[in-house]
C-alpha cells in the first residue's frame, strides 16, 4: 500500500507538477484545490503527509494547518507548507500554526521529495516499504502480511486495521477513532464493525499464537501489544 500524500493547492499548474513527480516517485497522491476540499477528503480518506499552499481561496493554509493540529484524528499528521513568502515573520507564522517544513516557491521537486522523505522518516509514517513488528511482516509494496515467515490472506479492511494498531504498539484505540482512520469519518457504521474485524484479524493470527497481541481495554477499545 503506497503512502498517501494529500496536495492542497490551488493553482492547477503546481498542483500537476506535484502530483506528477509524487507518483513516478511511487506515491499515491490525492489532490485538492481549497481547504474545504481538502478537509472532505480527509473525512473520506486519511493521508499520511499533507502539502499546503499558503495562499488559498477561501481558509487559507495557515488556518487550515491549525484546524488540522487541534483534531486528533489528523494532529501528529506531517505537514509541509508552500508558500511565496520568505520573510522571517511569515516562516514563524508558518511554523506557529503548527507545520513540520515549509518551502519557498518556485521550489525543486526533487527536494520537497528529500524533505518529505526525511519528515516521513521522523514521524514513523509509511514511507518504507516495510513494517515489522512482533513477529507480523507487513510489505507495502506487495500488501501482503506475513507471520513468522509464513504468508497469511487479509481483506483490505483487516489490512489497514492491523497496520494502524502496529505502527502505534502498547496505545489504546477508542473505537470511534478506530473507525476514523481506517474506514473514514464519511462513513456511517456501527461501532461494533470494530469487534467483527479484530476477531477476524485474532482468528488469522491464533495458529501463530499471536491472536493474544491485539488487547481488548475494557470499555474503551484495543491496543496493540507485541510480545517481547
Amino acid at each position: 500500500m503506497a503512502t498517501t500524500i494529500l496536495v492542497v493547492e490551488d493553482e492547477l499548474e503546481i498542483r500537476e507538477l506535484l502530483s506528477f513527480s509524487l507518483g513516478r516517485a511511487g506515491y499515491d497522491v490525492m489532490e485538492a484545490d481549497s481547504a474545504e476540499m481538502a478537509l472532505n477528503l480527509i473525512n473520506t480518506r486519511l493521508p499520511d503527509l499533507i502539502i499546503i499552499d499558503w495562499m488559498l481561496p477561501g481558509i487559507s493554509g495557515v488556518e487550515l494547518a491549525k484546524r488540522l493540529r487541534r483534531d486528533e484524528l489528523t494532529q501528529v499528521l506531517p505537514l509541509i507548507m508552500l508558500t511565496a513568502r520568505s520573510e522571517e515573520t511569515d516562516t514563524l507564522k508558518s511554523f506557529d500554526s503548527g507545520i513540520d517544513d515549509y518551502m519557498t516557491k518556485p521550489f525543486s521537486p526533487k527536494e520537497l521529495i528529500a524533505r518529505l522523505k526525511a519528515i516521513l522518516r521522523r514521524s514513523g509514517s509509511p514511507d518504507d516499504e516495510v513494517l515489522e513488528v512482533g513477529g507480523i511482516r507487513l510489505d507495502h509494496g506487495s500488501h501482503r502480511i506475513s507471520v513468522n515467515g509464513e504468508t497469511v490472506r487479509v481483506g483490505p479492511t483487516e489490512y489497514r486495521l492491523l497496520e494502524l494498531l502496529m505502527r502505534h504498539p502498547d496505545r489504546v484505540f477508542e473505537r470511534s477513532q478506530l473507525l476514523d482512520r481506517v474506514w473514514g469519518r464519511s462513513t456511517y457504521i456501527e461501532e461494533r464493525t470494530v469487534d467483527v474485524h479484530v476477531l477476524r484479524l485474532r482468528k488469522i493470527l491464533k495458529p501463530f499464537g499471536l491472536d493474544t497481541a491485539i488487547q481488548t481495554v475494557r470499555s474503551v477499545g484495543y491496543r496493540f501489544t507485541p510480545s517481547t
